[in-house]
């Protein structure tokens, strides 16, 4: 895909490259490209920016191995900046963690949050509690509680009853545990779906 519209000269021969994650849609970073930076990834299909303090071509990844694979790339309305949707290979920010904005929110925050407390009311031993009383059952019970809120979420959006979103969180709800107590996570889920997505 060639950008002929760019708008070179308003950005000083540097245009900002958002990189988000195209599956989570969680920022990952922000780089520049000159025109030689973005030819070079659109022709190997990994992120290569052009480093303002190096004053060179650097892909990203080229000494981590941690590369951002191209998925697809939009402009904006101005044509002065970039939206690069990107699967990528490990963490991408230099400090090790998978976004460089790492308290930005995103879904994934908030379901790994969600993981943690359900991992809690496990070792509670709390009676009271509704998690802690799933995984006592065991995984049996649980996979029915899986199976029903799946069918209650079908039937919702057949009869149109305006429950479709509450009957969905109860069934997200009641597999998170689910993974949990098979020791698993929803990150595992993500990355199944990267992969059937390549």
């Amino acid at each position: 895909m060639k950008f002929i519209n760019l708008d070179w000269d308003k950005v000083n021969g540097l245009i900002p490259a958002i990189i988000q994650d195209h599956v989570t849609l969680q920022v990952l970073m922000l780089g520049y490209m000159n025109k030689e930076a973005l030819e070079k990834s659109q022709s190997k299909g990994y992120v290569t920016f052009f480093s303002r303090t190096k004053q060179r071509l650097w892909m990203k990844g080229e000494t981590s191995g941690n590369k951002l694979k191209i998925i697809n790339i939009h402009h904006d309305c101005d044509n002065d900046t970039l939206l690069i949707m990107a699967d990528n290979s490990g963490p991408t920010c230099h400090l090790g963690r998978k976004s460089c904005f790492d308290k930005a929110p995103y879904s994934s925050d908030f379901i790994n949050s969600l993981e943690k407390t359900i991992d809690k009311r496990f070792e509670s031993s709390d009676i009271t509690s509704y998690t802690y009383q799933l995984a006592k059952d065991g995984i049996k019970e649980i996979a029915k509680k899986v199976t029903e809120e799946a069918g209650e979420v079908s039937i919702s959006a057949v009869t149109n009853d305006g429950r479709v979103i509450d009957e969905a969180a109860d069934l997200v709800f009641h597999l998170l545990v689910l993974l949990r107590k098979l020791d698993m996570d929803f990150e595992q889920v993500v990355n199944e779906l990267k992969n059937r997505s390549k």
